[in-house]
């Protein structure tokens, strides 16, 4: 969801959606506040539900707010949110783009009658289609692209035979990352960008259909996992049963998926596109040792992402595994804080190291990425001055080099510490005893035979990006 204030920097967002539909006609946003509350970990900035009855007057209900899903949502207002078919959202921003008219989902009411819509992605030619709907009449109430393509939807809808084909017509303009879904006011459709850059799942209990960014929150919901919504797929789910159209399809070895998913967004229990991320993880420690090996006494995790790539590089170095940190769960993820002093002065509220556990050792502190430097420094310096006495950091992403603009928060060439400093520069400003990097040959084993988008690390994208410096069209 791109900010049109931002977009030429690539602060993006990385959010969650969750459909939900009863063919039963039992209330759903419960099970969407809990399939929300899995997916927390995408977006901690907004969110909301909206829902709708299929065998009632079909009127939309919704409810959004700033903040987690237990500070919008308590009992009451769940209980206020009646009806069978919903779609629900969290949300990260960029600098400046906490408002509560960009939470989502979004609710357009036009001739037809309702839709709802929730997006996980950012379109590269959002500012091109958000003029051109202007010049025709179109007035926009939220800053976020995501309402670029609700309103395209909308517009396709008068000419078009179902919702589905209104899908489609809109995903011929739309170009860039998504994952949607689209309820109408007696279906759920799901849809994927042909290159795959952001999950969607399918699930099912009884006769409940969900839609949700991640498999954990399927099995939030005690659903079972049907299975991945292909790239380029819309999948139509109504009281027949689930209809598939690939027709938006490309071949695989064009296919992106954002490998940053297996590095760090998905949470260590999903499955995307069959690859587990845990296993994922696990073999991206391996690589770091096998490329970086290291005498030390102890391997540490940075939680929580990178734990599961630490027990990698334990389990094959020899090295013992340990806990080196106590995180406080109750403070969101310091990559994704809107401005740097949030970040900084979030680092030690988050993480508290365990003196007994690295005093007097060599340490391997493995982490999942390094953007600017400020955070991977400061946990350095809390683990020397708990004792440590050597801190060799291994990463299992390569070094970021170039923005993200397909919704990852990869920031501008400026930012990035490793667009104009060496490994080796950048070890003495984090001090670190040595540094190394996930090789970028060796992504490919993390994920098997999925073909994947790396463009953050090589500059190799998979689409056309925006050239040029529009950070200001919009203000």
């Amino acid at each position: 969801m791109t900010e049109f204030t931002r977009v030429s920097t690539g602060l993006g967002e990385e959010c969650g959606v969750f459909g939900a539909y009863d063919m039963d006609g039992r209330d759903v946003a419960p099970s969407i506040y809990y399939g929300l509350f899995a997916l927390q970990h995408r977006g901690q900035e907004s969110c909301g539900i909206a829902v709708t009855d299929t065998n009632g007057q079909r009127k939309v209900l919704s409810r959004k707010g700033l903040g987690h899903v237990n500070d919008v949502f308590d009992e009451s207002t769940i209980g206020e949110l009646k009806g069978n078919l919903g779609v629900g959202h969290v949300r990260y921003s960029t600098a400046g783009g906490t408002r509560v008219e960009n939470a989502q989902p979004l609710v357009i009411n036009y001739v037809k009658g309702t839709l709802a819509i929730a997006h996980n992605g950012n379109l590269v030619n959002a500012i091109e289609l958000r003029r051109e709907l202007e010049y025709t009449g179109a007035i926009f109430q939220t800053t976020i692209d995501s309402e670029v393509i609700a309103y395209h939807v909308a517009r396709e809808r008068l000419n078009a035979r179902t919702a589905e084909e209104a899908v489609k017509r809109a995903m011929k303009k739309i170009k860039g990352a998504y994952a949607l879904v689209v309820n109408s006011p007696r279906k759920m459709i799901g849809a994927r960008d042909p290159f795959g850059l952001k999950p969607l799942c399918i699930g099912k209990r009884d006769n409940t259909y969900f839609l949700a960014s991640e498999s954990c929150a399927i099995t939030a919901v005690d659903a079972e996992f049907v299975r991945d919504v292909q790239p380029g797929e819309i999948v139509t789910i109504t009281h027949n049963g689930i209809a598939s159209d690939m027709s938006m399809a490309i071949p695989e070895k064009k296919r992106a998926r954002c490998i940053f998913e297996y590095i760090y967004f998905a949470r260590t229990d999903s499955r995307i596109d069959g690859v587990d991320v845990y296993h994922s993880r696990i073999l991206a420690g391996k690589a770091l040792a096998e490329s970086y090996p290291v005498e030390a006494d102890l391997v540490v995790g940075v939680p929580d992402s990178g734990l599961v790539a630490a027990k990698g590089y334990s389990e094959y170095s020899g090295i013992p595994y340990g806990m080196a940190f106590h995180k406080n769960s109750y403070v969101g993820r310091t990559f994704i804080k809107p401005k740097q002093s949030d970040r900084e002065s979030s680092v030690k509220i988050k993480l508290n190291v365990i003196p007994e556990v690295v005093r007097g050792k060599r340490i391997v502190m493995v982490d999942d990425s390094i953007v600017r430097g400020t955070t991977c420094a400061n946990i350095i310096k809390m683990l020397k001055s708990a004792g440590a006495t050597e801190v060799h950091v291994r990463i299992s992403s390569p070094p970021f080099l170039h923005p993200c603009y397909f919704g990852t928060d990869v920031p501008s060439d400026d930012q990035l510490i490793a667009h104009s400093h060496t490994t080796e520069q950048i070890r003495q400003m984090i001090g670190a005893d040595s540094l190394g990097y996930m090789e970028i040959s060796k992504l490919k084993d993390m994920v098997g035979d999925l073909s994947f988008c790396d463009a953050c690390f090589t500059g190799n994208y998979p689409m056309e990006v925006p050239g040029e410096d529009i950070s200001h069209a919009f203000e």
